[in-house]
């Protein structure tokens, strides 16, 4: 059972170990959390609940339970580990005697589109999250990079802003990029000759690729903010390869001017579009569940 415990749904797919779908799941959280909370602990044990109501007997065993969270993970001596396991599990108890993980969201995700989409045939590539929240699984050599406390990737946490006078605050860039302050941003300039202001991200998509100008010049603008994240992060680790993903990052709008920027700002690097959109993170915490419960049946738990 794989479980994308995500900041603004609860997405669930049940399958076989050799990779058949049995059941799939998908519930709207009730508004956008910005942090693991209770509130995702409940919708998670509602889903559990209700796929395993579905569960037939020719479906076998539950053998492991993956559970992609929005929020830094480390290995089993890391107190962050613990606090976030205390979250996740403060209104969820899993199922008696079925392996448990727990894996970072981006980082799934960058796991599937190495597997499955954009990244297939690459074992160092960064794929960066655009949405709610922003964010980058790090992939070098083939090894999925977490770091000493579960933070490699976080670059929501990069110095922001630069300016005299304005001392960088944690976590300012992702308030920036993140789609609820994009959308506050077009709303307070929005033209009134215009009609009334897209609700959301999705209408403000929308209105671009119909030909808004206004539209078309807050996606341009946001794609280059998004293309010099995209750069610094290039600068840091020369990739090669840069997946860009999430609710907003998964659009094709924004794939030219990124690409744009990034040229200009730092080293050869290509950047390309999730070929998995939302599902990338289901599918990548699927494939690591699978992968510790072959372990585990194979007496491999290494």
């Amino acid at each position: 059972m794989a479980v994308d415990a995500g900041s603004t749904h609860v997405r669930l797919r049940v399958s076989t170990l050799d990779g058949r779908l049995l059941h799939s799941r998908v519930c709207s959280l009730p508004g956008s959390q910005f942090s693991l909370n209770e509130e995702i602990s409940r919708v998670v044990a509602q889903e559990v609940a209700a796929a395993l109501a579905e569960a037939h007997e020719e479906w076998g065993p539950l053998r492991a339970l993956g559970i992609a969270v929005p929020t830094r993970v480390v290995g089993p001596d890391g107190d962050v580990a613990g606090t976030h396991q205390n979250l996740i599990f403060s209104a969820f108890s899993p199922p008696d005697g079925v392996d448990v993980l727990l894996v970072n969201n981006v980082n799934c995700a960058a796991v599937a589109e190495q597997h499955f989409g954009a990244a297939r045939g690459h074992d160092t590539f960064a794929y960066v999250q655009i949405g709610l929240k922003i964010g980058m699984g790090l992939m070098l050599g083939g090894q999925l990079i977490s770091g000493k406390t579960g933070s490699a990737g976080e670059i929501g946490h990069l110095s922001f802003p630069f300016a005299p006078g304005i001392a960088p605050e944690p976590g300012a860039v992702e308030r920036y990029l993140g789609t609820e302050s994009l959308i506050a941003r077009v709303r307070e300039t929005w033209p009134r000759e215009e009609g009334p202001a897209p609700a959301n991200t999705s209408e403000l998509l929308t209105m671009a690729e119909k030909g808004n100008p206004v539209a078309k010049a807050h996606v341009e603008r946001h794609a280059a903010d998004i293309g010099a994240l995209v750069a610094t992060c290039v600068s840091v680790v020369d990739p090669g390869l840069v997946v860009l993903g999430g609710g907003l990052g998964a659009s094709p709008l924004l794939l030219p001017k990124v690409r744009e920027v990034v040229d200009i700002l730092t080293y050869p690097v290509e950047v390309r579009t999730t070929l998995l959109g939302v599902d990338a993170t289901v599918l990548g915490i699927e494939k690591l569940a699978v992968e510790r419960a072959m372990g585990r049946l194979l007496g491999d738990d290494g």
